[in-house]
């Protein structure tokens, strides 16, 4: 029986982000306040770099391939409290506040949900996964 060889461990202070084949690396968006999971974005190194420059987000539109200042057209701006990196410097963890809407409401989300993750995989009485809505 062989064995992987262990890959160092990378307890550097040194920030290193590593980006995906694409140039992008994954950003975990959390609430600051509540801790809940908002969304899951992307960023390349501009977008990275608007972040800590104006310290609001910004991401990487896939499908438009394009910069995306959070909330400049919906108003759903995420102030970032903290960044976080990954042990491996692949992945962010990024906290935000948001500013609640007129009504009180905050969207994280491109539905008007807080959070992207407003539904659970549950077993149909099948037993196959479907979908089940959470508190949205």
């Amino acid at each position: 029986m062989s064995s992987t060889p262990a890959l160092p461990i990378d307890e550097t202070l040194e920030f290193r982000p590593r980006y995906d084949q694409n140039g992008l690396i994954t950003c975990v968006v959390e609430c600051a306040r509540s801790g809940r999971t908002l969304m899951v974005a992307y960023m390349n190194e501009n977008a990275l770099a608007l972040t800590l420059q104006t310290g609001e987000a910004h991401y990487w539109s896939r499908s438009r391939q394009e910069i995306w200042h959070k909330g400049a057209t919906s108003g759903n701006t995420q102030s970032v409290v903290d960044i976080r990196i990954d042990c491996d410097q692949d992945c962010l963890l990024m906290r935000v506040n948001m500013p609640p809407s007129a009504s009180g409401h905050v969207a994280a989300c491109h539905t008007g949900c807080e959070s992207c993750f407003y539904r659970k995989i549950v077993r149909g009485q099948d037993g196959a996964p479907i979908l089940a809505a959470t508190d949205r």
